[in-house]
């Protein structure tokens, strides 16, 4: 069981470890995505560590380090013995294996990935307050929700050559991107979206980045259908999430694309995603790590973002997006 003091460090330092104390049925992850300079070259690398239901079986105890190729939709999934994981309760810094991870960069040694990739400035946060505590806002207080999220880095700059495949790959003047998962289980259905790759038509998108998901959240015997989306430009992060009373003004999920809008403190925000066909990762039930997801880099967003007064601040296409639509999406829709 976590003490009180760990579990207040961890709500302070959601991009840290959280599962010093936590003895079963638990899981954590770090999506870390790498994207070269010319878009050419797409990666995701997600170490993690899963830990099953029961108590004194360790035999569903794994760590693992899941490798997508955004390019082509293929996908790989490395388990290593749970005693290969460590992480830091403090800090971003991560090890499965040989390969690491940390603020300063990812050293890997993986079949698809070899070499070390440097992170040259500093990873930006989804910023923790008092109030609101990352991405989550109060709802990351709460020690009953079954997953839980965070943001590590909107975007920073790569450096550095990785063996991919047997072929020397630059990520000189690359851009990364860091966000988490953890808790007991993934939601059991979800649309998550996410993408720092913005060409826009009107305004400034030298520094945007994009994160959006809708769910189903469990909550005292019931469920609701929360969101949170972030959409950082122009130094400043603009927030539409169910914390903070912000509301849906539309939401259609077909088999081609997710139209999302929303209106809010900050305006309002209309999003057109296109659904591309991607790799299947692993993501944590209960009892295994063996729920299969879809999930592609290749998706294209188109988005608009206008303020109060109906000006337009920001409006372009996102591309090389993380896109998952995962699980019962009618019940979804229709909370």
């Amino acid at each position: 069981m976590r003490s009180p003091a760990a579990w207040l460090r961890g709500v302070r330092h959601p991009e840290a470890f959280h599962g010093h104390g936590v003895a079963r049925g638990f899981f954590e992850g770090w999506y870390v995505k790498l994207v070269s300079a010319d878009r050419a070259q797409r990666w995701a690398v997600i170490p993690g560590i899963f830990q099953g239901l029961e108590r004194g079986k360790t035999a569903d105890d794994e760590a693992f380090v899941q490798v997508l190729d955004g390019l082509t939709g293929r996908s790989w999934y490395h388990r290593f013995d749970a005693a290969e994981f460590e992480a830091s309760d403090r800090e971003f810094e991560v090890r499965v294996g040989p390969n690491r991870f940390s603020a300063s960069g990812a050293d890997l040694d993986l079949p698809q990935l070899q070499g070390r990739v440097e992170f040259t400035s500093a990873l930006e946060p989804w910023p923790v307050t008092v109030r609101e505590p990352g991405i989550m806002g109060w709802y990351g207080l709460v020690p009953f929700m079954e997953c839980f999220h965070g943001i590590v880095s909107f975007g920073h700059g790569l450096s550095g050559t990785l063996d991919v495949e047997g072929s020397d790959v630059s990520f000189d003047g690359g851009r990364g991107y860091i966000e988490k998962d953890w808790g007991r289980a993934f939601p059991s259905g979800y649309v998550w979206l996410a993408s720092n790759h913005v060409d826009a038509t009107t305004g400034d998108a030298t520094d945007a980045s994009l994160i959006a998901s809708v769910a189903i959240i469990p909550w005292l015997g019931g469920s609701f259908r929360g969101s949170i989306i972030g959409f950082r430009h122009g130094g400043r992060l603009h927030k539409w999430t169910t914390y903070n009373r912000s509301r849906e003004t539309g939401l259609e999920i077909t088999d081609t694309h997710v139209r999302w809008s929303v209106g809010g403190p900050d305006g309002t925000l209309e999003l057109d995603a296109e659904r591309v066909r991607g790799g299947l990762l692993h993501a944590p039930l209960r009892t295994a790590m063996h729920q299969r997801v879809e999930e592609t880099l290749d998706a294209r967003v188109r988005l608009r973002h206008r303020d109060l007064d109906g000006r337009v601040l920001l409006e372009g296409i996102a591309e090389c997006a993380g896109l998952e639509v995962f699980g019962d999406i009618e019940r979804l829709l229709a909370l």
